[in-house]
């Protein structure tokens, strides 16, 4: 059975306590790198959507709050009509994060290459 499109997904983030980037990124105040933590909710997007991330880009992404060793995060992500898939990130009652992927632009189409969408020049 598929998931509908618009069907708000949520899955827990795994971080282990003792991930190496804590230890090189702030020592004496370790903070998840927030490109540790985008990774993170890519892959989660990824294969609770069954989506290629090849054909989607980020449209968008705040990094609200520091992610400290041992935060339990959660993942919520949902892609209602409008062609983004949405998606915020939480730590207890704190988000930390939050975001937006859009459709990729297909190398050599109009868009991409600035064309008009009318006719000849």
């Amino acid at each position: 059975m598929s998931t509908p499109a618009a069907a708000a997904m949520r899955s827990a983030i795994e971080i282990a306590a003792d991930h190496p980037s804590f230890a090189d990124h702030f020592p004496k105040f370790p903070v998840l790198p927030g490109a540790v933590l985008l990774d993170e909710v890519l892959q989660i997007i990824q294969r609770d959507r069954r989506i290629d991330l090849t054909e989607w880009r980020i449209a968008s992404a705040k990094f609200l709050d520091a992610v400290r060793p041992g935060d339990r995060l959660s993942l919520e992500h949902e892609a209602p009509k409008s062609g983004l898939i949405r998606f915020t990130v939480r730590a207890a009652n704190r988000t930390v994060a939050n975001g937006s992927l859009s459709r990729a632009t297909r190398p050599g189409s109009e868009a991409a290459c600035g064309a008009p969408s009318g006719g000849a020049a």
